[in-house]
């Protein structure tokens, strides 16, 4: 499509690789105006099985690295007096889900995460507002032999093109702020 890319490896689940991250792209492609925070895990277990370890873990990945990310990112945004910022969520964080509390509880702390950024940055002219998708064919739903698309009202699986299109309109609109739209089939009406 003649556009840069480049592919950039840190474990933004630590804070100083984070911050590592956000000047590797600024300095690679330039200033970042819109973050889309879209780092997870799922660690699936039976509920007895779960482990501190597994918490912490996904703790640390779903949301600590949302907001390393997110802070360092800041900066720019803050300077330039403009930006969008999209967390990935998921219909857990409102039903508690399927795969566990470790899971529901990260992406929860998402929507919070974005109501706050999204109160404190409004006048600054940064929006933060979360997607919370359900059942999209990923690797992840793929995994789960149990999961079956006539679980939604509409029948099927969601694409992540109909997710894609939610992150363009909301990176396009400045009035939209503190918003969690859910991208579920139905599953989950708000």
């Amino acid at each position: 499509m003649g556009r840069k890319a480049a592919v950039f490896r840190y474990d933004i689940s630590d804070a100083s690789q984070a911050r590592s991250l956000v000047q590797s792209v600024e300095r690679e492609l330039g200033p970042i105006n819109i973050l889309i925070n879209n780092a997870g895990i799922n660690p699936t277990k039976p509920l007895e099985e779960l482990t501190n370890r597994d918490w912490d873990e996904t703790i640390q990945t779903n949301l600590s690295s949302a907001f390393y990310v997110t802070q360092a990112a800041l900066v720019g945004l803050r300077a330039r007096v403009w930006g969008r910022i999209i967390f990935i969520s998921s219909i857990a964080a409102q039903t508690g889900g399927v795969i566990g509390p470790h899971y529901a509880a990260s992406k929860a702390g998402l929507i919070g995460l974005a109501h706050s950024y999204a109160n404190l940055l409004a006048k600054e002219g940064i929006t933060a507002n979360v997607i919370a998708p359900a059942l999209i064919v990923t690797e992840m739903i793929a995994s789960m032999d149990s999961i079956k698309p006539g679980l939604l009202p509409v029948g099927r699986f969601g694409r992540p093109d109909e997710v894609s299109s939610v992150a363009v309109a909301l990176a396009s609109n400045g009035f939209i702020t503190g918003q969690t739209i859910n991208v579920n089939g139905g599953w989950y009406m708000s």
